[in-house]
Order: C-alpha cells, then structure tokens, then sequence
C-alpha cells in the first residue's frame, strides 16, 4: 500500500520550475550539450534533462530560485535528492541501451533574477552513487 501522493507545490514554484528548465536547456544548446529527453520520471525519481555532451551522456538537475538571499540554487541539491536522480538516470540509460556509454551527473543552477538568469553549471556534481564530487 503506498501513501497519499506528494503535494502539489503552488502554481508559482512549478511555473518557475518550469521556466528555469527551458532557460537550462537554452543554456546548455548553446554550450553544445544535445538534449536527448526531458522529464525522465520513475517510481524511484526523475531526471530533469537527458544530454549528450561530445560522447558523454549527461543526466542534469536544474534547481532554481528567484535570488540568492537564501543561497544558491545549487546548495538544494541534497544526495536524496542525487540519488533519486541517480536511479533515474539508470533507468533511462536502461531503456536506452546506454549503461555501458560514459555518463556524467551535473547540475544546473538557475537564478532568475531581475536582471535576467544567471547560470552556473557544475558538470560531474555528482558520482553515480549520489555523493558530491564538488
């Protein structure tokens, strides 16, 4: 038997949400990064972008906020919340035929701010068993 399901964050946080991840995608196309999928969800988590990066398979969170008074975006990436991505990723490389290809865990933090988003791209945030590398 499983529990009610997770609430639903207010329609500001999941349209900012939202927003930050198309910006990310923008963001990472023009850094060369092929997005190959959006939004791969299991029972286990989700991962927000599936890219290729030369021959590197890139498993991205994006973690925005409106500014950084309460700290950067990046700084909400716990290992919960790398591990569920962790499991994610390994899903859709699964899926995909893709578990022996290199693949790579990184996170983008997205600041929209008055002056525009900010960005700023950690790649290998993280290693396959959700612990830091930064």
């Amino acid at each position: 038997m499983t529990g009610p399901p997770p609430p639903t964050p207010p329609d500001g946080t999941r349209a900012r949400g939202q927003a930050a991840e198309a910006l990310a995608e923008a963001h990472l196309a023009g850094l060369g990064y092929q997005v190959l999928a959006r939004n791969h969800a299991t029972r286990r988590g989700e991962v927000d972008l599936v890219c290729r990066d030369g021959d590197v398979i890139c498993f991205v969170e994006v973690r925005s906020r409106a500014s950084e008074a309460q700290g950067s975006p990046l700084e909400t990436v716990t290992p919960v919340k790398a591990r569920r991505v962790v499991a994610a990723a390994t899903d859709w490389a699964w899926r995909n035929g893709k578990l022996d290809a290199a693949l790579r865990f990184d996170v983008v933090g997205v600041v929209l701010g008055p002056d525009g988003p900010r960005f700023e791209l950690v790649r290998g945030a993280f290693d396959a068993h959700g612990q830091p590398s930064i």
